[in-house]
């Protein structure tokens, strides 16, 4: 079995991150399938809270070829598993003006099962988005330097 570790890359550079949650993902038969053939995106997705349970919006998973009529819509809305103490948490969080929840990681854990790193977190302006960059220029020249 291959390991599965489909990532937002673009959820550090437009946000930054605050608090770390791991969620299972409520999916059926045909949408587990796909995420293990590695057909599942997560740039688009965006999570939000809807009575009291946190789901995520604009996962894309392919639909699985040999899944026929049981096949899954692509683009559903999935219930993410969460205890009540985590929900409470992002909930806390969100009543700040400027947060969201952003889905960082998908990837199929030890035990089977599909998981979902998700992050509350804020958008950065412009000038912050620079230093980012600035940032990773100069860890990559440290790089370089040190195995030259």
């Amino acid at each position: 079995m291959k390991n599965i570790n489909i990532r937002n890359k673009k959820a550090s550079y437009e946000y930054q991150l605050l608090d770390k949650f791991t969620a299972g993902i409520q999916l059926t038969g045909t949408e587990i399938k796909a995420i293990r053939l590695g057909k599942a995106s997560i740039a688009e997705a965006y999570c939000l809270i809807i009575n009291e349970a946190v789901w995520v919006r604009n996962m894309h998973v392919n639909e699985y070829d040999p899944g026929s009529y049981n096949n899954h819509p692509p683009t559903r809305d999935r219930k993410l598993l969460l205890n009540k103490k985590e929900i409470e948490k992002i909930e806390k969080h969100l009543n700040n003006q400027g947060l969201t929840i952003v889905p960082l990681r998908l990837f199929i854990a030890e035990s089977g099962y599909a998981k979902l790193d998700i992050a509350v977190a804020q958008g950065k302006k412009v000038h912050d988005k620079r230093d980012s960059l600035r940032e990773k220029e100069q860890k990559r020249a440290i790089d370089r330097a040190m195995r030259h």
